[in-house]
């Protein structure tokens, strides 16, 4: 099994050890349980609210998310459901139904992100900013932009936009947009790269506010202290911290 760090939260846990590889899906277990121990490491600083996926498929890496949260907040799933086939949706809510995400605990909109206002996507949540938005959209250049963009409008104070499939090589431009965004955005920062588990489980980058980026990097010095990868991420001028399972650097003597 993937070397991954704790995610926080026993469901969590449970999830990722036991039903996870039987939902189908293309997110890593590592960017998961990490993923996860972000949201628990928001509700540890006082940070409440909701999260968001845009582009939730059949809900393997919503499930892990919406666990971290805490009772009573809502995990709010984005997707257009019509990818592969029209049954997508359908299986999308029965996964979540036999992993503990009842109903109750989320809201599943069937919808084009690109096409969408940031006042209706914070109305599925009661009119409440999101402390967590996991990007994994359409993965054009254009549609990127309009996601981040989306994103940003409805990101609550400290919260977080996480991007998935960043350095994929099935879709290398997206990066352009990425540094585009962070050139347009002086205010939010890289705050950290998950590496990618394999070519499927891609990288992930983690993004927020200038504000915060000192907070959260010294409790992340600490909560991933054995997954960090000694040299970092230099995104000229911002450095960043790199999470990944194999931390060694090469040997040049």
């Amino acid at each position: 099994m993937t070397r991954i760090p704790s995610p926080g939260h026993p469901a969590v846990a449970a999830y990722l050890a036991q039903g996870y590889d039987s939902v189908v899906g293309m997110s890593s277990r590592f960017a998961a349980a990490t993923c996860a121990r972000l949201l628990r490491l928001q509700t540890e600083m006082g940070m409440g609210g909701p999260l968001a996926e845009i582009g939730a498929f059949e809900g393997r890496f919503f499930i892990a998310l919406a666990h971290a949260l805490e009772p009573g907040e809502l995990a709010v799933a984005l997707d257009i459901f019509s990818w592969p086939d029209d049954g997508v949706k359908g299986r999308f809510e029965a996964n979540c139904l036999k992993h503990g995400i009842g109903p109750e605990r989320r809201v599943t909109v069937k919808g084009d992100s690109g096409a969408m206002m940031p006042a209706e996507l914070m109305g599925h949540a009661g009119g409440s900013r999101f402390r967590l938005i996991h990007i994994d959209g359409e993965h054009s250049r254009a549609a990127l932009g309009k996601d981040l963009a989306l994103a940003t409008a409805c990101l609550t104070e400290g919260g977080l936009i996480v991007l998935d499939d960043m350095l994929h090589p099935g879709y290398p431009t997206l990066m352009v947009t990425v540094q585009a965004y962070l050139e347009a955005n002086p205010e939010i920062v890289p705050l950290c790269v998950i590496d990618r588990e394999t070519i499927v489980g891609a990288t992930k980058f983690v993004l927020c506010e200038r504000a915060w980026f000192e907070r959260y990097q010294e409790r992340l010095l600490a909560i991933f202290e054995a997954f960090i990868w000694p040299l970092g991420a230099d995104f000229e001028p911002h450095w960043c911290l790199v999470l990944s399972q194999d931390t060694r650097l090469a040997e040049i003597t």
